[in-house]
């Protein structure tokens, strides 16, 4: 029996098949994504190209991941995945396609890249909502904490095979091959028994998004983790977009420095995800979640004031530690939560909040940054961070006393 808690969800046969489906998956998304970086700078050499396109991927969340939500609660969520990867696949092949045939533009890229998001407002809160299904109740801490893994390793993955095949193969190669990883995912999809029973719903688009809402506002523990992860999304994670200053004007490091930053994030991130999906679950929550929110927000805040770079690439390990151990934690207690009625719009707001602030929070620490210096933009971020979690901690651990008696 104590085997069976370890990495539990892959017990399960449905889980199993999706996970490895996005193993593949999202290591091509990655791909994806360094591929779309190199051909935007190769073709204008801008920065605000870069971040013209990166924004035209993530705004949509921010615009439609309500109303991908109220989707997943009223269809068959497999059904809308196998839409929502079908399409991904076609994006990637048609960019793959006006690359190899040298016709492609940067407005090409920045509609497919738009669409693509859209996709996403769809595709994520409806994965995530998935989740209770294919691994069930029992197994959902594990199954989000090994989806957290799976993402975190593609991170390691894609960018590297990209590298690899712009090198010797070329472009395009990067965009086939993302292709080719949905057909993955869709066979998985296609292979998986577990049937959703849809509830016959008669009321209007709106109602039901009202209603996710409304859920969330009386219910205090997801709306105080909610919260906290709208603070994070806005303050505390756009840290990553100033780390090429940190390392290039405060480290003094260079490139290969914060590749190295940059990885020493991932493998925080990914060693957070495997002991949770190890352990199965977290018994003590209560504790675990504020502590995680501590260890991320100070971490950040001691990386404003350091100087070394081994004491910053140790900072930079516990803050992706840190959030990780938060998000999947806090999406855990969260899917206890909500009953499956709401779960698909639920999870949309907690897509919203994590994802779809990101481009906000990006442009709010760039300005600041550059009215105030860098060290000392995120110093003030990592402020507003700790004192948000002080704040959450206090909610979160009166709820969770007064749930228990």
């Amino acid at each position: 029996m104590a085997n069976e808690q370890r990495f539990s969800a892959l017990y399960v046969r449905d889980f199993r098949l999706f996970w490895f489906g996005q193993i593949i998956s999202l290591s091509g998304t990655w791909m994806h994504s360094v591929a779309q970086s190199w051909l935007v700078y190769s073709l204008t050499k801008s920065p605000l190209f870069l971040g013209i396109i990166a924004s035209l991927s993530s705004l949509p969340i921010l615009l439609f991941s309500l109303i991908g939500g109220t989707v997943a609660d009223r269809y068959p969520k497999r059904n809308i995945l196998i839409v929502t990867q079908f399409l991904s696949l076609l994006s990637a092949l048609t960019v793959g396609i006006l690359a190899d045939k040298n016709v492609i533009t940067v407005w090409q890229i920045g509609i497919v890249a738009l669409f693509l998001g859209t996709v996403n407002a769809f595709d994520v809160p409806t994965r995530q909502s998935f989740l209770v299904e294919v691994a069930g109740m029992g197994g959902i801490t594990s199954a989000i904490a090994l989806n957290s893994a799976a993402f975190n390793g593609a991170r390691i993955i894609g960018p590297v095979i990209a590298g690899f095949f712009i090198a010797n193969i070329g472009i395009p190669a990067c965009f086939y091959a993302n292709a080719l990883s949905f057909v993955a995912v869709i066979v998985a999809l296609w292979k998986i028994r577990a049937k959703a029973v849809i509830k016959d719903d008669k009321r209007s688009l709106s109602s039901d998004i009202v209603g996710g809402w409304n859920f969330i506002v009386k219910e205090r523990t997801t709306f105080s983790i909610m919260s906290l992860i709208s603070v994070f999304s806005l303050f505390g994670i756009p840290y990553v977009t100033l780390l090429p200053i940190l390392a290039g004007e405060i480290l003094n490091v260079g490139a290969k420095g914060l590749s190295l930053l940059v990885a020493s994030g991932g493998v925080g991130a990914l060693l957070a995800a495997i002991t949770i999906a190890f352990k199965g679950e977290i018994n003590q929550n209560t504790i675990y979640i504020p502590l995680s929110g501590f260890v991320f927000s100070f971490s950040i805040l001691g990386l404003s004031l350091s100087t070394n770079f081994s004491v910053s690439l140790i900072l930079i390990f516990l803050a992706g530690l840190g959030i990780t151990s938060f998000l999947a934690s806090s999406n855990s207690v969260i899917q206890h939560i909500v009953p499956n009625e709401l779960r698909g719009r639920v999870m949309s707001v907690y897509t919203m909040v994590f994802l779809g602030f990101a481009p906000l929070g990006n442009s709010v620490i760039g300005f600041t940054a550059n009215a105030i210096g860098t060290t000392v933009a995120v110093r003030l971020f990592a402020t507003v961070c700790v004192m948000g979690t002080l704040l959450f901690s206090r909610t979160f651990m009166m709820d969770r006393r007064m749930r228990r008696h």
